[in-house]
């Protein structure tokens, strides 16, 4: 989906089709269908379309201009607005917040990203609409509301989260296997940092994690009068934030078992030692 544009797509049949943003406003006045439309980094003309054209409240239109730093969730009569994070593990231990933003209608859905940080890439923030997109233009997958189309992207951001905690308890297991052969006992203060820097890295996926799962269970609660289908989405939206909370939660636990066990075999170690040294400078 370039930049900015939309997409019309017919409930029935999940077809799809470019349209232009004057369109809309006709659109959105049509059945059979809905509106998808992709802000990669909204500015001031798009917050504009947000709230004469979709009709959102000012409010979530400036929140989605400006930067999020927790999950958020706005109900407006029959429509949702939610603010969910994706980490990017970048240099340092630090780890980037990747925002997406979505205004979730009766007819239409509005994904937008950022702002973002200058040394990610733009492509990180659009991953997962643009997986989406693909599978739509192929016929491989045919939503048949907004929610549903919804779902769709934030499975895909839910699965790569799922893919990224792998690979940090990839690195863990490495940790752990160090520490029993005892491999970095000559460099511990460098090797307490990677741990740390690697615990960082869990506890931040497994803020905003939780942070999700609480969105989406509140959304639950709000949404009961829409269609079972709907809530049965957006339930599973929640479980899967939960599943991803509580797999974090026990890679820090283990991390946590790991980094105690090396402190204490450390310590012991110095105190030993100084124990020794003690009884040296008696002696002499």
């Amino acid at each position: 989906m370039p930049v900015g544009s939309a997409l019309w797509i017919e409930a029935s049949t999940g077809t799809v089709r470019d349209v232009g943003v004057e369109d809309l406003p006709e659109l959105l006045t049509q059945t059979g269908g809905f509106v998808w439309v992709d802000l990669p980094e909204p500015d001031a003309a798009d917050g504009v379309m947000l709230r004469e054209v979709f009709g959102c409240h000012p409010l979530a239109v400036a929140d989605c201009l400006e930067r999020n730093h927790v999950s958020r969730l706005h109900h407006y009569r029959d429509s949702l607005f939610l603010v969910i994070h994706k980490p990017l593990p970048g240099a340092h231990g630090h780890v980037h917040y990747l925002e997406l933003d979505q205004f979730v209608g009766p007819n239409f859905l509005v994904t937008s990203h950022g702002p973002r940080n200058p040394v990610v890439p733009l492509e990180a923030l659009l991953t997962e609409t643009r997986e989406v997109e693909r599978r739509l233009r192929a016929g491989r997958f045919a939503p048949r509301s907004p929610l549903a189309l919804s779902y769709a992207v934030v499975s895909a951001l839910t699965n790569d989260d799922e893919r990224t905690v792998n690979d940090v308890a990839r690195h863990v297991g490495g940790l752990e296997q160090r520490v029993m052969l005892q491999a970095d006992d000559a460099h511990p203060e460098r090797f307490l940092e990677e741990l740390f820097g690697v615990r960082h890295t869990l506890l931040t996926m497994h803020t905003m994690a939780s942070q999700s799962m609480e969105i989406y269970a509140r959304a639950v609660r709000l949404m009961e009068g829409a269609s079972k289908a709907d809530v049965r989405l957006l339930g599973d939206l929640k479980d899967q934030y939960q599943r991803l909370s509580r797999i974090t939660q026990s890679q820090l636990d283990f991390l946590q078992g790991v980094t105690d066990y090396y402190r204490t075999r450390t310590d012991t170690k110095m105190t030993i030692a100084a124990e020794r040294l003690a009884v040296i400078a008696a002696v002499t």
